[in-house]
């Protein structure tokens, strides 16, 4: 059996308190996963409830607070900075904000040819080259190099934000919500680029986003998380076609129907996100849970093997 190109053990990562004698915030609290080379691994849930600070905890963009994050053979969590920063090249991120992520004083060449010259790579004049092929991959025509980053539309911008992440031609990119902030008829445009980009490149991602509808449309694999835990993960086909947590089945229910006639029970969920700071004992679901039962008050559920492809963390399949 293949090793997966990217290995995440029980990774955390808890803030301090802001005032003195306050409870630090377990924002990923004991997160397990991997990933194939290749594939695509979605990581969905509520605003709040880690899945950024997954992936960037994962990049060592904000360092974890415990557990292992193996990439390519190595353990990420203890590699000096010289090393990390080679790794580096083969690790990048799309971000989610299109406006702030692309200095404002730099050409768009002078911004997808930086991370060449941080990682030494290539003459100038084969840098330049790569960056008018970077922007025709990402459908933007190579004369677009000489201007600068507020002579373009939102989707433009991301196509860039794109264009820098697979220049050094990466192994894995984290994208974070990466079209939360366009307009739905761009986001199907970035989403098929994305995918097209996975099969020229072979690229693997892992993809972050609140919305469910994208995360079928992009992902292999698919986390589930609340309030910094991962409560169900399985393959697409599992995780759409028999959700077993109580949180995915409230999630999935609430995706707009497809055709007017289908029908579909919407589950509602009482209540609101508890305070990260202060989470639930027992399952941090259970509050808002439908199926609550005094077990789920008192005991963390482990992730259970439910079937070849599906785990999930509840009380309800021990």
């Amino acid at each position: 059996m293949n090793m997966p190109l990217l290995e995440v053990t029980g990774l955390k990562k808890h803030f301090g308190a802001n005032t003195p004698g306050s409870p630090s915030v377990k924002a990923v609290d004991d997160v397990s996963f991997s990933i194939g080379e290749g594939q695509t691994l979605g990581l969905v849930g509520e605003s709040g409830c880690g899945k950024s600070t997954t992936g960037r905890s994962v990049l060592r963009l904000i360092e974890p607070s415990a557990g292992s994050v193996r990439f390519m053979g190595k353990e990420l969590t203890i590699l000096p900075e010289g090393q990390l920063r080679a790794m580096r090249r083969h690790m990048q991120m799309v971000f989610q904000d299109p406006y702030a992520s692309l200095n404002p004083r730099m050409t768009i060449g002078e911004v997808l040819e930086e991370p060449l010259i941080v990682h030494r790579l290539d003459d100038r004049a084969t840098r330049k080259r790569k960056v008018a092929e970077a922007l025709d991959m990402v459908g933007l025509n190579p004369a677009y190099a000489a201007r600068h980053p507020h002579e373009f539309s939102g989707g433009q911008r991301q196509r860039v934000g794109i264009a820098r992440a697979i220049i050094t031609r990466p192994k894995l990119v984290v994208a974070d919500e990466a079209v939360s902030a366009l307009d739905v008829s761009i986001q199907a445009q970035i989403l098929n680029l994305l995918k097209e980009l996975q099969q020229e490149l072979g690229l693997t991602y892992l993809f972050v986003s609140h919305d469910l509808a994208v995360i079928r449309h992009v992902s292999d694999t698919i986390g589930v998380m609340y309030l910094g835990r991962m409560v169900e993960l399985g393959t697409r086909e599992e995780i759409y076609a028999n959700p077993r947590h109580p949180y995915t089945q409230a999630l999935l229910s609430a995706i707009p129907r497809e055709h007017p006639g289908q029908q579909r029970q919407r589950i509602v969920l009482q209540g609101s996100i508890p305070n990260p700071a202060a989470p639930p004992t027992g399952c941090h679901f259970h509050p808002r849970c439908p199926s609550c039962m005094d077990i789920c008050k008192t005991e963390a559920p482990a992730a259970v093997k439910v079937s070849a492809g599906q785990t999930v963390a509840c009380h309800l399949y021990r």
